[in-house]
């Protein structure tokens, strides 16, 4: 990955928003699950193919674009265990790397603290991107665990422009909301190694 400037962010046609806590944590059981049924060790979640996963669930086509990717994490808590790079701040904060068929992605990290709630900060954030006139395609990745994160969003995203392909993704369906929905499961066991034929007797 190569270093961006500090604070340099500029909105591109894709964009990527998921809570770091939320998504560590549904690695992190996938893992033991994996783990219990195919009786091998699973490795650590790469980053760079989820979040390829995430852009092709979400609509995104092969050809020269730029996707940001944007973490927001407890400020307690800045580094990732179940993916490679983990590192909030120095591995994934201003890194980028380039893809063959989808582009460059770049990766920014926002720490939040007790005084604005890492849920509202979330809803605030995607609402202001999701308006902008410069992107296209948003793929969020919310703690939908949360009630009051999944009305909140909901709520902030009722209003979008059905010009904008907005994604959602989740462990479950979810009820209501303006937007499409994916299940987060199926990035996250592409990116941790796990094949469908795994599963076959």
């Amino acid at each position: 990955m190569n270093s961006l400037e500090a604070n340099n962010i500029k909105l591109h046609e894709n964009v990527i928003i998921a809570d770091a806590d939320f998504i560590d944590n549904v690695a992190f059981n996938l893992t033991v699950n994996f783990e219990r049924m195919l009786g091998r060790k699973i490795p650590k979640a790469d980053m760079a193919q989820w979040v390829i996963n995430v852009g092709l669930d979400g609509g995104m086509k092969p050809g020269e674009q730029t996707t940001e990717v944007i973490f927001i994490y407890n400020k307690v808590k800045p580094r990732l265990d179940n993916f490679l790079p983990a590192d909030l701040t120095t591995e994934l904060n201003n890194q980028a790397f380039n893809d063959n068929r989808f582009g460059e992605f770049i990766f920014t990290a926002y720490p939040t603290e007790e005084i604005v709630t890492k849920e509202d900060f979330f809803t605030d954030m995607a609402r202001t991107i999701c308006n902008h006139k410069d992107v296209k395609r948003v793929m969020l990745i919310p703690d939908t665990d949360n009630a009051d994160t999944w009305d909140g969003l909901r709520r902030a995203l009722k209003d979008i422009d059905e010009d904008k392909h907005v994604t959602v993704f989740a462990m479950q369906p979810l009820t209501g909301g303006n937007f499409r929905q994916e299940i987060l499961g199926y990035s996250l066991t592409n990116a941790l190694g796990v094949r469908g034929d795994e599963f076959k007797e």
